[in-house]
């Protein structure tokens, strides 16, 4: 633990990360779970809705690549905290937008809010809980991102109950919203003041154009890329399943409804625990094995999930692709921070490449699909997988001399 923090100060920095994790993942599913509300609100169709996504997702990006640009102005505490009050402000303002001006513009202009802060600061707090898991000396990355999945849980539920209830979306965006402001203040207090991340070393304070030049730099380096495809493979096979595992199971099997909401449900539990106990196997077998093992069972989950002649077999299959595909985000975020001194740089770089493809990666498959058949194009993901396990000799320590947690 850092000598320059408390017990107290140390384990309210770790839990104020923890909520901000969550706060992100309560925002997405917040806007998610209630899309249809708002198509519905607006009576656009889903060519328009498409388009608010691509737009969102646009903002991300952008908020993503220039999330180490913010934080050399203003460093990951008051980043961060702009960022929240960016998303928050924009989940409030996609209520307002829907149900009290009734304007697309407005909605339009929530969610470029929402996407930008939300993408600026998952670059922030990954940062940070990299900080923590290295002060910590074990891998704890993981149990983060379950948090956030535990967000997007709580956040979905919460949609469908105020759908249920007939809570119009503003009503229901502004609790929301309202609540991740309230949470943005009280994490911002709670988050030490340190060393800027894109300081070039520790006790030496660099200026704006040299941080800059530290985040810029992090796009030269090969294992950035090699890191990048580690995520990327894992990103498009977390991605593929979110938004098309569901249809595989119905169309793709020919089973009910519900039983693809069972498939989705079974892969989300299985990521989810991995990532809660996970970090164990890591510090124990070292990051380049656990990614090599996971690869292999999220390729053959993917297979059976395509293969498989009954039912409880599809379910394994869900359940080998939700393990297999649970860490290889987090412990690419986390060997992207290896050396802290360039920890924003490289994490920013790495997340971009892995967040193109979970937001750009379900649509490409929906359109191959169109020409081959949904069970036809999982078959991509079984490549992207295995792509992503032969290249996870990237996630080797930096240093021999590394904790075991950079195994």
């Amino acid at each position: 633990m850092d000598t320059a923090l408390t017990r107290s100060q140390f384990v309210r920095w770790r839990i104020a990360i923890f909520a901000i994790f969550l706060a992100s993942g309560l925002s997405i599913a917040t806007w998610a779970s209630r899309v249809p509300s708002i198509a519905a609100a607006l009576q656009i169709d889903k060519a328009q809705i498409g388009l608010l996504l691509l737009g969102m997702g646009i903002a991300s990006i952008i908020g993503i690549s220039t999330g180490p640009l913010v934080m050399a102005r203003t460093g990951a505490r008051l980043g961060m905290l702009i960022g929240m009050l960016m998303f928050g402000s924009g989940v409030i303002l996609i209520g307002l937008g829907t149900d009290v001006l009734g304007s697309v513009p407005v909605v339009i202009a929530g969610l470029v809010l929402f996407g930008f802060g939300n993408g600026s600061v998952d670059v922030m707090m990954n940062v940070e809980a990299t900080a923590i898991e290295q002060q910590m000396g074990r891998t704890i990355l993981p149990v983060f991102h379950a948090f956030f999945s535990f967000g997007t849980v709580i956040g979905a539920g919460a949609g469908a109950g105020a759908a249920l209830l007939s809570m119009n979306v503003a009503a229901h965006a502004g609790i929301i919203g309202a609540i991740i402001l309230l949470a943005a203040v009280v994490c911002f207090f709670q988050v030490p003041v340190r060393e800027a991340a894109l300081d070039p070393s520790p006790g030496e304070k660099a200026s704006f154009g040299q941080r800059m030049h530290t985040a810029l730099e992090a796009w030269r380096e090969p294992r950035t890329y090699a890191l990048g495809v580690v995520m990327l493979g894992m990103s498009f096979a977390e991605g593929g399943a979110n938004d098309w595992i569901a249809l595989g199971v119905v169309e793709g099997h020919g089973e009910e409804v519900g039983m693809g909401a069972l498939a989705l449900t079974v892969f989300s539990v299985g990521m989810t625990v991995v990532r809660l106990f996970g970090g164990p196997l890591v510090d124990r077998f070292g990051r380049v094995a656990v990614l090599r093992v996971l690869a292999a069972t999220a390729a053959s989950g993917i297979l059976l999930f395509i293969l498989a002649p009954s039912l409880p077999l599809v379910l394994l299959g869900a359940v080998l692709w939700g393990i297999g595909a649970s860490l290889g985000f987090p412990l690419g975020m986390s060997a992207a921070a290896d050396d802290p001194a360039k920890a924003a740089a490289r994490v920013s770089a790495a997340a971009t490449i892995g967040y193109v493809a979970f937001l750009g990666g379900p649509p490409v498959l929906g359109l191959i699909s169109e020409h081959i058949g949904l069970l036809n194009t999982l078959f991509i993901l079984v490549a992207l997988v295995i792509m992503s396990g032969l290249f996870s000799s990237a996630a080797k320590p930096l240093h021999a001399d590394e904790p075991a947690l950079t195994k």
